[in-house]
């Protein structure tokens, strides 16, 4: 087959995407499929509709990276996953081809320098959190339960008055509650 199929996408109907589709049309798309949403959209059933209509041998064309993908890591599993599909992906504004050495070598640096942002995002907050702790900060959302709150469902539970009563009384959810009787149990 190795048909060139475009996909195009505007933030807003006020924008044309006519650019992108005469682009996509010279590079030798037989078809393109338009969205239009902002970038972190997750729903673009246009995007979805493209992808289904690829098949081995086909390429992906856009007009630029930041059409495609919702963020540099979504961008690398979106095209990973063509390429584990036997599909091509072509970016006319950076010039990356995929299935050409020099597209390849492009792109898995950009896969590289994601994978070295996450690992610095994920470092960066391990030492915030062990800062915090060292700080006194145990993190987490506060109790619902106030030790008064906590005084009143034991002596509620202990006068009969069953979880869901009490639960309903206190504002909390019965799981909580039960979590409460059962540390106090334990304590």
């Amino acid at each position: 087959m190795n048909d060139l199929l475009g996909y195009a996408r505007v933030s807003t109907s006020d924008q044309d995407p006519a650019l992108q589709h005469d682009a996509l049309t010279a590079a030798g798309c037989f078809r393109v499929w338009t969205d239009t949403a902002s970038g972190t959209k997750t729903q673009r059933p246009h995007l979805d509709a493209v992808l289904d209509a690829l098949r081995p041998g086909d390429t992906l064309v856009v007009w630029r990276l930041d059409r495609l993908g919702r963020s540099l890591p979504h961008l690398i599993e979106l095209i990973t996953t063509l390429g584990d599909r036997g599909i091509g992906f072509r970016s006319l504004t950076e010039t990356i081809d995929t299935s050409t050495p020099g597209g390849k070598l492009v792109f898995h640096m950009f896969g590289a320098l994601a994978e070295f942002e996450h690992n610095l995002i994920k470092e960066r907050t391990t030492a915030g959190l062990a800062a915090a702790r060292a700080r006194g900060r145990i993190g987490g959302r506060p109790p619902t339960l106030t030790p008064a709150k906590r005084r009143q469902a034991l002596k509620m539970r202990e006068d009969g008055v069953s979880v869901g009563e009490i639960a309903e009384v206190l504002g909390i959810g019965r799981s909580t509650l039960y979590r409460t009787l059962f540390a106090a149990v334990d304590a």
